[in-house]
């Protein structure tokens, strides 16, 4: 077992928004290893929301496992079947042919019609500085001569991080704007805020690149806008997702004992 304990093992965590307050909690983290099956337990997070679990997952302290992308994360991909999957959605990310991770942690997994979002913990690149892909959030609440200034972009157009201290819903919301003309295009995804505050503390603001990716003008406002960052890896033990509620409630990395394997196998049964 510990062979597969070193390989490369791939995370996200699933975040949910309570809908009467808008803020936004961890709940959650999927994995999966070189070959290995999707492993998902719940975080902290979740045990500070009365009655919180996701349908049939409803014991907290359990590693769920399943050798199929759980359908909890699945259903936020855009199916096969659907003839634009190929044509456009691949090419509005940017990606190609890419794995269900890949694509989960570029759109957070949005839908319009629930309060989840998937997002990856940032690592440092081969030359150990900060890079991210990630999409423009907000601008479906941006007014139509936003959007028009949004279609215009270009790639490689430089962008600028502009924190937002009074905003109502979250005083780390960092925005991002344009400049010659400055026009606001959306904002950060609120999961990258603490990284970003801490990148322009630790940073000279020419140090930070913020870029224009590629700008989907036939795609959903939530997929319109996609950019990059690269900056300088903070220092003083910075260490991205490392807030209590982050942290997994079950150890997914350890052997688990023969009795709570039965107790997981069986509890996927019935979440299949």
């Amino acid at each position: 077992m510990k062979g597969r304990v070193d390989m490369e093992v791939k995370q996200l965590y699933l975040a949910w928004q309570d809908p009467h307050s808008r803020s936004w909690h961890p709940v959650g983290l999927l994995t999966v290893d070189e070959g290995g099956p999707y492993r998902f337990v719940y975080t902290k997070g979740a045990e500070k929301i009365p009655n919180f679990c996701f349908g049939r997952m409803k014991e907290l302290k359990v590693v769920y496992e399943s050798t199929d992308l759980f359908p909890l994360f699945s259903n936020r991909l855009l199916s096969n079947s659907r003839s634009e999957y190929k044509k456009k959605y691949l090419k509005w990310l940017n990606i190609g042919n890419a794995d269900p991770f890949t694509m989960l942690a570029i759109t957070q997994g949005t839908r319009a019609t629930d309060t989840l979002e998937v997002f990856e913990c940032p690592t440092p690149n081969a030359k150990g500085e900060y890079e991210l892909v990630f999409l423009s959030h907000g601008l479906r609440h941006s007014p139509s001569h936003v959007i028009e200034r949004v279609n215009t972009l270009k790639r490689g157009d430089r962008l600028f991080l502009l924190l937002d201290p009074q905003n109502g819903y979250d005083p780390m919301a960092i925005a991002l704007r344009t400049d010659d003309p400055v026009e606001i295009v959306g904002y950060c995804p609120r999961y990258l805020n603490p990284d970003f505050h801490q990148l322009l503390e630790q940073n000279r603001a020419a140090d930070l690149l913020v870029r224009v990716e590629q700008v989907n003008t036939d795609a959903p406002l939530n997929l319109r806008l996609l950019c990059s960052i690269v900056a300088p890896w903070p220092r003083d033990n910075f260490k991205p997702c490392s807030g209590e509620e982050f942290m997994p409630l079950v150890d997914y990395r350890d052997e688990m004992k023969q009795g709570e394997r039965n107790k997981t196998r069986a509890n996927l049964e019935k979440v299949h």
